[in-house]
């Protein structure tokens, strides 16, 4: 589609780079695919660096904030990143580090919007979204008939948007879910992120998914979610607008 960028889960080299300069970062575990219009390979790192540093430091403070699988409290005095995970943490009642991937993306692309007035920064399935123009994020779902065969069509959203994805089937990520691929949109990172892993988590059949929707009506921060379990697909939300994919 004219206008449209397609930005797969774990396939970075299908992305549409006449509309964007795109790059890598890495830092660590954090390995960031970056989509501006111009290189900021060298904002992007520094950006990165001070964010991991800021987390890092935390956790020597405070080691539970690393290994916690359930909400816990933070300093009042916790840098605001730290805060904005265990606020979301606790809506979604998973463990702080649940939503470090979505915090740092959307963290990272607000520091970069600086710079380019269109981002999308994907870490490792989480992406954090600032367009003027339509996007396409194609859903990666393992093994399912559904994985790149459909995408999610966004609007613009100048004030930014997050896209998160939590799979029981795929990757390396901690997940007690069965559920290939489950989709979150929010305006926060680490809500989206959050709510993703809680709701993945919930999901050990394909008759969980109604469940997990219903439940999801219930979390005003969540503007859409989809759910992919093998050759089901559940959705909801105003803001999911499906696109077929011709990727191959």
């Amino acid at each position: 589609m004219k206008n449209a960028l397609f930005l797969p889960r774990s396939y970075r080299s299908y992305c549409d780079n006449k509309r964007f300069v795109s790059f890598t970062v890495k830092n660590k575990e954090s390995d960031l695919f970056i989509l501006a219009k111009r290189d900021l390979t060298s904002q992007a790192q520094w950006i990165l660096s001070e964010l991991r540093n800021v987390i890092e430091s935390y956790i020597q403070m405070d080691l539970e904030f690393l290994t916690s699988l359930r909400p816990i409290p933070v300093l009042e005095n916790a840098p605001e990143i730290i805060k904005e995970m265990a606020e979301s943490s606790a809506k979604m009642n998973v463990g702080p580090m649940a939503s470090v991937a979505g915090a740092i993306s959307e963290n990272v692309a607000r520091y970069l919007c600086h710079f380019s007035d269109e981002v999308i920064v994907e870490n490792g399935g989480d992406d954090f979204i600032i367009n003027k123009k339509p996007v396409t994020i194609a859903l990666y779902a393992g093994d399912s008939p559904f994985s790149m065969k459909i995408g999610i069509e966004l609007m613009p959203n100048p004030d930014g948007i997050s896209v998160c994805t939590s799979s029981g089937t795929v990757g390396h990520s901690l997940s007690f879910g069965n559920a290939d691929a489950v989709t979150i949109i929010a305006k926060s990172g680490s809500l989206a992120d959050a709510a993703a892993t809680a709701i993945c988590n919930m999901i050990k059949s394909k008759e969980d998914i109604q469940n997990a929707l219903e439940f999801t009506q219930k979390i005003p921060e969540i503007l859409g979610i989809v759910i992919i379990f093998g050759e089901e697909i559940g959705a909801m939300g105003e803001i999911i607008r499906f696109k077929h994919l011709a990727i191959q």
